[in-house]
């Protein structure tokens, strides 16, 4: 395990459900990782692989991309961009050693090498954080890059920056001056507010793209052409097969939800289970909030709990963006 950040404390942060964010937080997000591929077939290869139009791809900008199997089910969900003449895409840690050798299953055809990276992963969130990235990298693009270090745009408060490991605290010291220094929590906490999809070990090859909102999120693309699972993919969006959605969802907890967890519904006076956690976090005053897995059909009154904890009862909240397929 690299010991780079043994000057630094990333220390979990104690929210309440009513407390600001940081205006500049850095996040130690040692549960992502980056995987490159380098070599002249790489766009075409990714192409036939991933749900996204690689070939549309500016080099100026990243996307969110799923990887599926034959069946149309996520092995993974990826953030995939532009770098050092090839691409690199940030994934969970927990799917690295089952995806990575199943997208490397038919490359030997090809002229692309794919890798790990042993680049370390930050988070830079908050009002400032913007600013800061735009005092650290040169350009306006929402990939960036300079000596040491490359940045990726998440949405307007939140960017990935990921740097080789001999440079990692250099990087980390430099935007530590003015941030709170944090650990991956406040990270999962923003993607359940923008309702962003992933896939963990738990959940993997669980659902299709659009049953965690990937079209709604610019993930899928319905004009490129053929890719592994996308007979599936587009007869959920033609035939309307799909019947789940991902939703953030609230309530009281003594612990944080994790992913695979089951939420259960109310059915008249009965539970039944509805749906599947994909990230939580829990608040420090017992309130948490998750990205749940759901019918898509329910009504917006709809009342959900765990089963561990039957007397707390959850609710759905409406999204950050509209549910549709129009990509």
């Amino acid at each position: 395990m690299s010991t780079w950040s043994t000057n630094l404390t990333f220390s979990p942060l104690a929210l309440s459900s009513q407390d600001p964010l940081p205006a500049l937080a850095l996040s130690k997000l040692d549960d992502w990782g980056m995987v490159t591929l380098i070599g002249a077939d790489s766009k075409a290869y990714l192409q036939g692989q991933l749900t996204c139009d690689l070939v549309s791809l500016e080099a100026s900008k990243s996307t969110l991309a799923a990887h599926c199997d034959a069946k149309g089910k996520m092995r993974t969900v990826m953030r995939i961009f532009h770098i050092d003449n090839g691409y690199g895409y940030l994934q969970r840690q927990t799917v690295m050693a089952t995806q990575i050798p199943e997208l490397k299953k038919y490359a030997v055809f090809s002229k692309t090498d794919i890798n790990q990276s042993t680049d370390v992963v930050l988070g830079l969130s908050g009002e400032q954080a913007q600013s800061a990235i735009d005092n650290y990298f040169t350009g306006s693009d929402d990939v960036r890059h300079n000596d040491i270090a490359t940045a990726v745009k998440v949405d307007n408060l939140r960017w990935f920056i990921i740097t080789p490991i001999e440079h990692a605290e250099t990087v980390a010291q430099h935007f530590a001056a003015n941030a709170t220094l944090t650990d991956t929590a406040l990270w999962n906490l923003y993607d359940i507010k923008a309702a962003l999809p992933r896939v963990e070990a738990a959940t993997e090859l669980e659902f299709i793209p659009q049953a965690m909102n990937l079209q709604s999120v610019n993930g899928i693309s319905f004009k490129k052409g053929c890719y592994t699972g996308q007979e599936t993919v587009a007869r959920a969006k033609y035939r309307g097969i799909n019947k789940r959605a991902m939703y953030i969802v609230s309530g009281e907890s003594t612990q944080c939800p994790q992913a695979g967890d089951a939420l259960e519904r109310s059915v008249g006076e009965n539970w039944r289970k509805g749906g599947t956690v994909i990230t939580g976090y829990q608040f420090n005053d017992q309130q948490a909030l998750a990205l749940v897995v759901l019918p898509n059909d329910l009504d917006d009154d709809a009342q959900f709990r765990f089963a561990s904890q039957p007397d707390a009862i959850w609710e759905k909240h409406p999204l950050p963006y509209a549910l549709d397929d129009d990509a």
